[in-house]
């Protein structure tokens, strides 16, 4: 069980989301039934329940409801909570108990198939051997008993006696295989509504209890109730439909490895400094400050700085990124990654649940729970689906006796064949397990999902907006050249301008400032700093007015360009931001900043367009310079001079004419406008706040990663599309078959329970799918 407190959209008052492991639901309309149940709660917010997982997810209002009441809705609905001993770790539980009714399933097939197969043997056998006799004066004598002669016990054994040995060998299979469709078919009538349990327990226990009031007559005499007997259906179906609910159990198993790989990463213990003494503790017991020692080949246990020595990581089960990353003194790691050569002592800085890994984990399991848009019709499907396929056996039934004019034996075989057929776990399993698959291998490469709603969204993008500084570029900008004017000094006017940019933590600033220290510059310590967004700084230094800013910033002030100009274009054309610096409102300088792009930008870039997207950069940079970072790396369209509080606007104007944009960012300014977009992407290296407002996030600073994400969407998509085609032609197609009597019961049954295996099976396609830039 996990629970976090979130902020209630509609008021102040907080609401707890909880996550509770479901046992008993088989398709959608359990689904359905379960969520009905917990909606229907006083103080329950919204619910979201997921056949995949076998999870709710419960937003409610802890001063109205608690966890207990919960429980008591779901127990009241027919079906149970999986309760975890306060020392498991819940994962570990759920994962033992869903390898528990795996075993038990495949205990429950073997079963099946030592009393069915002999059963079904035997039964062909001896029909095989009756048709061999059909029409003659010998059927006739077994028929009324009065067959005499060396074959007489052979042939009465034929008739009379084996129809005993079928029920023996069908009341096992009834009451072991039966059991839990009974008594989940049980507890829903007891809610009143039906679920595939009612289905298959109508079917199975029809051909059964018709089979023993046959016998019934046999015995008594009674010739009215003489007939056929089906006790190897009623096996068969029981047997085919276990078989594939265990397969169906493995499958699913399967989709949520991506998220078990997650959790196996983190190691269990961690070797802490002390005092100059090595002592291995586990992981679950570091705080924040302890020192680490971390050997090559080993994982480093927890988020934190190296604060001795150098090494290469593995970064790539987190990032996707395949190159380790050089670490040295004052490097952050991330835990759950490989120390590949030198020996590192870290200072850990998260541990538990603040670790990257353990967010990671979280915002995968929370997609992974959450309901995808495209979902809504199954949803709606499925709260008929029972109750229709009902009234069509019915229709079946009474079609077939009074108007067909066939035998009841017969009708009712077509009906059960209506029961058996029909199929809402497809349904319920289309969307999940594409969705868990789909999330889970995103995970695998780097790519992180808030919800499915964000994973079906990108597949529709027509338009990616990326930020320039640490999206394109690599946002460690270093200045070029510094031309000092009007008398300046270039070292004084760099000590005054870094002296002054000491308080800014804008990437440009930084860059002065470095350029100093470089130059073994005394700084000082400025007074009245103030930083205008997207506009530039000013300060006290030495008793001198500073400002520093753009240009256009400066031109605004009333400061002259006319003597600069020259520069600034040259600057501007060679892909430099201009920096001017204002000393006591008279022109001192400018400074040429240049930002690199990444080496993966043009590949990216060029990956997109490969997609049908354009792609536009948005940048409160100067024209000439965003245009010339666009034509290095292919871009289309080029948005400049933009400030922070006009991103939101620049990125409405790209979604007129109903274009779906995703925007791509990477820093604080830039959260507004990933809230405003279709879909917004965070690169991982960025701020929290930025990856809170997003609805992707891309755990390295790779923009590779916005490529994957889009084709994964279309994939998963097309994979869902894929499920809900099977799922729908399969029940529309089969279901008439069923009806005008061309598909017997046996082998309804097994269309049946395959359905759901073919639809798992397609979904874990995914895992398996090779993505560009990967």
């Amino acid at each position: 069980m996990q629970t976090a407190t979130v902020p209630n959209k509609t008021d102040e008052t907080k609401t707890t989301l909880i996550s509770l492991p479901i046992t008993g639901m088989t398709c959608a309309s359990c689904v359905r039934s379960v969520e009905r149940a917990l909606s229907k709660t006083p103080g329950v917010v919204e619910v979201n329940v997921n056949l995949a997982t076998e999870k709710a997810s419960v937003s409610y209002l802890p001063d109205i409801v608690q966890r207990g009441d919960l429980v008591h809705a779901v127990e009241n609905a027919g079906y149970g909570i999986l309760e975890i001993a306060e020392a498991a770790v819940p994962e570990d539980a759920e994962r033992a108990a869903r390898q528990a009714e795996i075993e038990r399933q495949k205990r429950l097939v073997l079963i099946g198939a030592a009393f069915t197969i002999p059963l079904f043997l035997l039964s062909m056998a001896r029909d095989l051997y009756m048709a061999s006799f059909a029409g003659s004066d010998m059927s006739a004598h077994i028929l009324a008993g009065t067959m005499v002669g060396p074959n007489a016990a052979l042939n009465w054994l034929l008739w009379s006696g084996w129809p005993f040995i079928f029920g023996l060998l069908a009341t096992p299979v009834q009451i072991l295989l039966g059991r839990q469709y009974i008594v989940g078919a049980y507890k829903a009538a007891l809610n009143r509504t039906a679920n595939m349990d009612t289905l298959i327990a109508l079917g199975s226990m029809a051909a059964y209890l018709y089979s023993i009031v046959v016998l019934i007559g046999m015995i008594g005499g009674i010739t009215a109730l003489s007939g056929h007997v089906y006790f190897e259906t009623s096996a068969v179906i029981l047997t085919l439909i276990t078989l594939g609910k265990y397969l169906e159990a493995r499958a699913k198993g399967h989709t949520s490895d991506a998220i078990k790989k997650l959790m196996r990463l983190a190691p269990k213990t961690a070797t802490v400094l002390r005092d100059g003494v090595e002592t291995s503790v586990p992981v679950a017991e570091l705080v924040a400050g302890n020192m680490l020692v971390v050997r090559p080949g080993e994982s480093i246990p927890v988020d934190g700085v190296v604060i001795e020595g150098q090494s290469s990581v593995d970064e790539s089960m987190l990032t996707g990124e395949s190159l380790p990353v050089s670490k040295i003194t004052g490097s952050a790691v991330i835990g759950a990654t490989l120390n590949k050569q030198g020996r590192l002592i870290i200072e850990a800085q998260k541990v538990g649940a603040e670790t990257a890994l353990a967010q990671i984990i979280r915002l995968v399991e929370q997609a992974q729970g959450s309901k995808a848009p495209i979902q809504r019709l199954a949803d709606q499907v499925s709260a008929v689906f029972v109750p229709v396929v009902l009234i069509l056996a019915a229709l079946t039934f009474l079609g077939w006796l009074l108007i067909g004019q066939i035998s009841f034996t017969a009708a009712m075989v077509n009906a059960v064949a209506v029961l058996v057929i029909a199929c809402p776990c497809a349904l319920g399993l289309a969307t999940p397990t594409a969705i868990m698959v789909g999330t889970g291998r995103g995970a695998e490469m780097g790519v992180l999902f808030k919800n499915s709603e964000a994973l079906e969204a990108a597949r529709q993008v027509q338009v990616i907006a990326l930020d320039k500084t640490g999206t394109i570029t690599r946002g460690e900008p270093s200045v070029t050249e510094i031309i000092a004017l009007n008398g300046m000094d270039e070292n004084d006017l760099l000590r005054i301008t870094a002296s002054a940019e000491r308080g800014s933590e804008h990437p440009l600033g930084e860059a002065i400032v470095k350029t100093a220290a470089s130059r073994e510059i005394t700084l000082v310590q400025p007074t009245d700093f103030e930083a205008a967004s997207g506009r530039g700084i000013s300060a006290t230094v030495e008793g001198q007015q500073i400002w520093i800013g753009s240009p256009g910033s400066v031109s605004e002030k009333g400061v002259a360009l006319d003597t600069a100009q020259e520069q600034i274009h040259r600057l501007q054309a060679a892909a430099n931001t201009v920096v001017v610096a204002v000393v006591d409102g008279k022109l001192a300088g400018i400074f040429g900043i240049a930002d690199t792009i990444k080496d993966s930008s043009r590949e990216a870039v060029a990956a997109l367009h490969a997609l049908g997207l354009e792609v536009v950069m948005i940048t409160g940079d100067n024209t000439r310079t965003a245009e010339a970072i666009a034509r290095e790396a292919g871009i289309d369209r080029v948005i400049a001079e933009v400030l922070p509080d006009q991103k939101v606007e620049a990125i409405k104007r790209l979604q007129t004419g109903n274009k779906r944009v995703a925007m791509v960012g990477d820093g604080i300014n830039d959260a507004p406008a990933l809230a405003q977009a279709d879909v917004g992407i965070a690169i991982g290296t960025g701020t929290d706040i930025a990856i809170e407002a997003s609805d992707v996030t891309l755990v390295s600073g790779d923009l590779r990663g916005v490529v994957r994400a889009i084709e994964l969407s279309r994939a998963t998509m097309r994979t869902i599309r894929q499920n809900l085609f099977w799922a729908f032609i399969y029940n529309i197609i089969l279901i008439p078959v069923a009806m005008v009597g061309l598909l017997v019961p046996v082998l309804a049954a097994a269309a049946m329970a395959f359905s759901s295996v073919f639809v798992v099976s397609n979904s874990l396609r995914l895992k398996g799918a090779m993505y560009q830039s990967k």
